[in-house]
């Protein structure tokens, strides 16, 4: 440890004095020897609702659509997601997961019993998309399932049926399952016990929210797939919540402790509750705002982090970011309980901050959901009719899918910083990752939206020979990509980096995600 210390100071001096001989302010230590953490390929997970257009239209049209699909799924998402390396996906919420009976989805179509979606716009739901429907999308893209179940008004025996029916081979419930069509068990090991229980799922208090999970989930037996239970976390920054469910589980004997493997934290870049802002027409103060508020998912991070520290120091439980992204006002003329929003440059510059940040933390972060996949918030992926969107955000995930399972690289980062008004933010933000080819990768963020930066990177214990690049960026920060016109962002090649003695210099443009491959 104190050599790698040292290595660091010689490291930060040996830059410092290019950096002063250069003029430059900006610089990046890639410290590879110190590699060691994996960064969990779930970190690029995925999240959708029953809500609005995310599930209807935006990945269910129906085996009988003119639109183009596999199955009922839409053909152009499907392929899209695959695109995207999509390693799980959270369903059926949210909110609506504590208002869903999973037995009403299940069976002929034309069977199955429609109700009132009182969580999202009072739209009548037909449960035409259900478990064997989400399950057998999930192995369409190869994506992993994450089933969030109904603690809220269910029980703990339809829970208990759900998982026996999705993952048992000789019961009850899997006999009914292969009367259904399918023969094999799903395998799903994922499973939320609960979602939001302080407020839409349940109203619960910490205490009482402790032991039903510890209920719930003792119940729930894995039939030869060992289960990854989720336990429901409290407000963003509600920390007695997390000190109560971690004291919880730090109390039961150690034959009892798989009732919890992963603690959930949501956390959205909302300006205002009250007034959230257009997501297209912004001023740069609301730029600012943005940043600042999604940087301060490294702080929430860090403070739960440190209570589950005390309680779990062997890191046995995964902090699990299931809901994150931004929230702003509905586009105009829409349904306001849709939550369907355009997605813009700023989008991208926040979802690469938010990725750095869980890259950097994967020592504790195990899994993140953006919210959501199709058509919801901070979608990757917008429909309209046969039409389909490749979001900034989109472009974001498919540069970033090199961080996949790949070895984090703890980075030092000096930069100028971001000033509006009386405020400032760091410029930059940077994770690196090293893959099982020893390909190095940099992923760089400039939230400054005016300039950019000239950034010295200096890559320890590694004699780098060549370098490549992609770039997202555009001419404004409001760029997005639309119905029916040619994208204006998209990624293009990297070409303003040079290699100079094993110092790489990088003319990082503003408002801009670089990502640079090393080898």
């Amino acid at each position: 440890m104190e050599r790698l210390v040292w290595r660091t100071i010689v490291i930060s001096f040996i830059v410092g004095i290019i950096v002063n001989a250069q003029g430059v302010t900006n610089s990046i230590i890639v410290d590879i020897p110190s590699a060691k953490n994996t960064i969990s390929k779930y970190i690029y997970g995925h999240f959708a609702e029953h809500l609005g257009r995310c599930i209807y239209g935006g990945i269910w049209v129906g085996k009988n659509s003119k639109i183009p699909n596999v199955r009922g799924y839409r053909k152009d998402v499907l392929e899209a997601l695959k695109e995207l390396n999509v390693p799980v996906l959270r369903w059926p919420g949210g909110c609506f997961a504590d208002t869903y009976h999973w037995k009403d989805g299940i069976g002929p179509v034309e069977k199955r019993p429609k109700f009132l979606n009182t969580t999202w716009g009072g739209v009548v739901e037909d449960n035409s998309f259900g478990t064997h429907e989400f399950l057998d999308f999930c192995e369409l893209i190869g994506a992993e399932p994450y089933i969030s179940v109904n603690v809220g008004s269910g029980t703990v025996q339809e829970a208990v049926e759900w998982v026996e029916y999705v993952n048992s081979t000789n019961t009850p419930m899997a006999e009914l399952r292969k009367r259904n069509g399918r023969e094999k068990p799903w395998n799903v090991k994922f499973w939320g016990i609960g979602n939001e229980t302080w407020g839409c799922g349940g109203i619960m208090s910490a205490d009482y929210y402790a032991s039903i999970l510890a209920q719930y989930s003792y119940f729930l037996k894995d039939y030869g797939t060992p289960l990854i239970k989720i336990a429901s976390g409290g407000l963003q920054d509600d920390y007695n919540w997390t000190e109560t469910v971690m004291r919880k589980w730090s109390k039961v004997d150690n034959w009892l402790k798989d009732f919890m493997k992963g603690y959930s934290l949501h956390y959205y870049t909302v300006l205002d509750w009250n007034k959230k802002g257009s997501a297209t027409d912004f001023t740069e103060a609301e730029w600012f705002l943005t940043m600042k508020k999604t940087l301060f998912m490294n702080e929430l991070i860090n403070n739960h982090s440190e209570i589950m520290n005390l309680y779990d120091p062997e890191k046995k439980i995964g902090l699990i970011v299931d809901e994150w992204g931004t929230w702003f006002d509905v586009e105009p003329g829409t349904n306001p309980a849709f939550l369907y929003q355009q997605n813009t440059l700023r989008d991208a510059l926040v979802a690469a901050v938010n990725l750095n940040i869980f890259n950097n933390h994967c020592d504790r972060v195990k899994m993140a959901n953006i919210a959501q996949t199709v058509n919801v918030l901070q979608a990757v992926i917008l429909t309209k009719d046969d039409q389909m969107v490749l979001t900034p955000t989109y472009y974001v995930f498919k540069m970033y899918k090199v961080h996949q399972n790949a070895t984090q690289i703890p980075v030092s980062v000096a930069c100028e910083p971001y000033r509006f008004g009386p405020e400032v933010l760091p410029s930059l933000s940077v994770s690196a990752s090293k893959n099982a080819q020893g390909k190095i990768y940099i992923s760089i963020a400039n939230i400054d939206p005016q300039n950019g930066k000239r950034v010295t990177i200096s890559l320890s214990g590694r004699t780098v020979t060549t370098v490549r690049g992609d770039v997202l960026t555009a001419e404004t920060m409001n760029a997005y990509n639309d119905f029916g016109k040619q994208p204006v962002v998209v990624p293009r090649t990297f070409t303003n980096v040079t290699l100079n003695s094993g110092v790489l210099t990088a003319e990082i443009p503003s408002k801009s995600v670089v990502v640079l491959e090393c080898e």
